[in-house]
This record gives structure tokens, C-alpha cells and sequence, in this order.
């Protein structure tokens, strides 16, 4: 089978559900798991967009708006929203969804900056 490229994509969209060791004491979603979640998204749609390895210099302005209940499905959103010559601005949107009443909020957003790294583990041109 032969392989094709594939153009560089602007988003990234994966799916968790909380599970019991996620929440804490009150059955709500430990806010550092939502980051470590939302970072990872970051990670994939700057990887995918850059075709580089990039690691997190940044995150800022994370909002986090309604509680995130156990049981409930998560959608990440992560979109590259600026590039400069080495660094990406990624924006993540998390919302919960209700599988059973077929309800979805947005429950948290943040903004990442990645960087694209060289086999060095120098800084390097953003290739999307």
C-alpha cells in the first residue's frame, strides 16, 4: 500500500471520559487533569500542523466556566490559531457532553504556546 501526504492540519479532536481517579473529593473534574488533557491536545495539533517535534513554552488565560461531572464524555478542541517562525498559538475549547440526555457545554478554554524543535532541541522554523 502506498502512502500519501496529507496537508497539514489546522485542529486536532479526541475524545475522554472521567473516571472516578480524575475527580476529586467532590466527583468534579481535578483541574489539573483538565490541563494535562488540554495540553496533550495542543501537543497533537501543533505536532500534526508543524511536522516537527514541539514541546509547551506557554499556557495562559485558562478559563474554567462549569464543573466537569464523572461519568461525563469530554470533546477537546485544539485549533493552531497563530504561527510565528518557531512558535504556534494554540487555542483549546473542552466541553462536556451528557450521552444520555444529549446535552454539550463548554466547560473550560486556554491558550498554549508551542514551540517547534529541531533534532537539536533548537528552536526551528514551523513547517505547516
Amino acid at each position: 500500500m502506498r502512502s500519501e501526504p496529507v496537508e497539514a492540519p489546522r485542529e486536532a479532536r479526541f475524545w475522554e471520559i472521567v473516571f472516578p481517579d480524575h475527580t476529586n473529593h467532590l466527583g468534579t473534574l481535578f483541574g489539573g487533569q483538565a490541563l494535562a488533557w488540554m495540553d496533550k491536545a495542543a501537543f497533537v495539533a501543533a505536532t500534526r500542523f508543524a511536522r516537527r517535534t514541539v514541546v509547551t513554552a506557554r499556557s495562559e488565560q485558562v478559563d474554567f466556566h462549569v464543573p466537569v461531572r464523572q461519568g461525563q464524555l469530554l470533546e477537546l478542541i485544539a485549533r493552531v490559531t497563530e504561527v510565528g517562525r518557531s512558535s504556534m498559538q494554540i487555542d483549546v475549547e473542552l466541553h462536556t457532553e451528557d450521552a444520555f440526555a444529549g446535552t454539550r457545554r463548554l466547560c473550560t478554554r486556554g491558550r498554549f504556546t508551542m514551540i517547534a524543535l529541531d533534532e537539536a532541541g533548537r528552536p526551528a522554523a514551523v513547517g505547516g
